[in-house]
């Protein structure tokens, strides 16, 4: 029995199984594309919500530096998936790492993770971007009935017309292929990386150096009427941290993290890419120093613009230029979070069917779904129906409830895939490794401890969930996917068959 739980799929075969014209995707992304897929996807509500969150409850004007700490703990992860995804370029991420490395036990246990985390996350930004759409449409004198609206604070049973509507948009897109994927991420993540650029470069000037004392302050202050009990913070960890000092800056760098979910997407697209052993580790790793980049100039203005004790919670970035007597930029910052929340709706959505698309062509789900179009070359079973399941989802879920798993799904990859590079060294350092993790084994047991101090913050309530969650997958796999994997059955396609 533990044979055949652990049995690993070579790396050879992965990269052979590509090849099979019925499952063939197409390559046509290069790095610049990997980079704006990963600059679209973390570039979310992170950055125009949880900058004012932390800074008002934890870390003052030194949120800058639990960015910092936030992304380097990415950093580790983002080393391993590098290596990863440049060796074994196909589709899947985390969950193809697995099971070149650690057996098909451990991929599907990832693989079902990453399924759950994906759909959630898609459905939680798509409910965001109806809130924005709505907010930016009463500004405009314009209002949806309440049965087709956000349900957040209402008693009136409905269905959110606009999430479920940009999510079927966005699946179309997609079944359309890569490329055109990719051209509407640019224009969008432009427009978005724009607003980011104007709210530091207008911001600069706005600054007044003593809203910078203390830069680390020792304690909550009385004057900043800060609620402990943030309801962001209970969404997403389940507890509303209240120390300052250094410990509060890495506290907070607990919260941010929120903001970097979405680079390891980038890895799922690694089968779809012209040079893949040298565009990925670009992809992955230019993507999120960017971002991180991006992510402690907008603290350092923003906490310069107006005292941390003072800024909002809701919507930190808006409300500083309100106070600064710019509303203009408010509203231009709104438009600019509703426009960017697409690509990163989009490619949560690409990243979840590419992982489904990797499972069922391995046989651990019904290989029916793993066929690509005929014409567009993209796996359209997968997609039109994971669309339609969130769409439905995203409509007549409350945010709330879809929030409560996002991050312990991301954490439980980066575990993964961080053990996976160790196990790989160890039993096929024959490989041609494009792109190496630097010093290894201590980058990899770094990334596994970052993730772990991250996971420990989560809820009970969360690890409860995901356990069903896990619970269920394991019965999947024991009635369907153990004896129906292409390993079980000893299905591997020979070199000869892709001449």
């Amino acid at each position: 029995m533990s044979s055949t739980l652990f049995r690993t799929k070579k790396v050879e075969q992965s990269i052979l199984d590509t090849e099979e014209p019925e499952h063939a995707l197409k390559k046509s992304l290069s790095a610049l594309d990997l980079t704006v897929f990963g600059v679209g996807v973390i570039i979310g509500t992170g950055i125009f919500v949880l900058t004012g969150t932390v800074a008002k409850n934890n870390a003052g004007p030194a949120t800058a530096l639990a960015f910092v700490a936030a992304g380097v703990a990415c950093a580790l992860a983002a080393l391993c998936y590098a290596e990863f995804a440049s060796t074994v370029p196909v589709a899947g991420s985390a969950y193809t790492f697995s099971y070149a490395s650690l057996g098909e036990l451990p991929a599907w246990i990832i693989g079902w993770d990453l399924v759950l985390e994906f759909a959630l996350g898609t459905a939680v930004v798509a409910v965001g971007w109806s809130g924005y759409i709505q907010s930016l449409m009463d500004n405009a004198g314009w209002e949806l009935p309440a049965a087709l609206g956000s349900r957040e604070g209402s008693d009136v049973f409905g269905f959110d017309i606009l999430a479920a509507a940009l999510v079927l948009v966005l699946t179309g897109i997609l079944v359309l292929g890569m490329k055109l994927s990719a051209r509407i991420t640019s224009l969008v993540v432009a427009i978005k990386v724009t607003v980011v650029l104007v709210v530091i470069i207008a911001g600069a000037f706005l600054i007044k150096g003593e809203n910078y004392d203390p830069f680390i302050p020792k304690e909550q202050p009385v004057e900043a009427g800060a609620s402990l009990d943030s309801p962001l913070i209970q969404l997403m960890f389940g507890w509303a941290p209240s120390n300052f000092g250094v410990m509060g800056i890495f506290t907070a760098a607990s919260v941010v993290f929120f903001a970097f979910i979405g680079f390891d997407v980038v890895a799922t697209a690694a089968e779809e890419t012209r040079n893949p052993q040298r565009d990925m580790p670009r992809g992955i790793l230019g993507s999120l120093f960017i971002c991180t980049a991006l992510y402690v100039a907008v603290s350092i203005v923003v906490t310069g613009m107006q005292h941390y004790s003072q800024l909002s919670v809701d919507a930190p970035l808006a409300d500083a230029f309100k106070a600064t007597g710019h509303p203009w930029y408010a509203g231009f910052i709104s438009f600019g979070a509703a426009v960017g929340l697409t690509t990163v709706c989009m490619i949560l959505l690409l990243g979840q069917t590419r992982v489904f698309f990797a499972m069922s062509r391995d046989g651990l789900l019904p290989r029916f779904f793993s066929r690509v179009h005929p014409r567009f070359r993209t796996p359209h079973r997968p997609t039109i129906l994971l669309g339609v399941v969130i769409a439905v989802l995203a409509g007549f879920t409350p945010l709330t409830e879809l929030a409560a798993l996002v991050n312990i799904g991301t954490l439980f990859a980066f575990i993964v895939v961080a053990i996976g590079v160790l196990v790989l060294r160890r039993t096929r350092p024959d490989l041609h490794r494009a792109f190496r993790t630097p010093w290894v084994p201590v980058i990899p047991i770094l990334s596994v401890c970052a993730s772990l101090w991250l996971m420990i913050n989560l809820p009970a309530e969360t690890w409860v969930r995901f356990g069903i969650w896990m619970a269920a997958g394991f019965l999947v796999y024991f009635l369907y996917g153990r004896t129906h994997s292409r390993l079980a059955k000893g299905e591997e396609t020979r070199p000869e068959q892709t001449l």
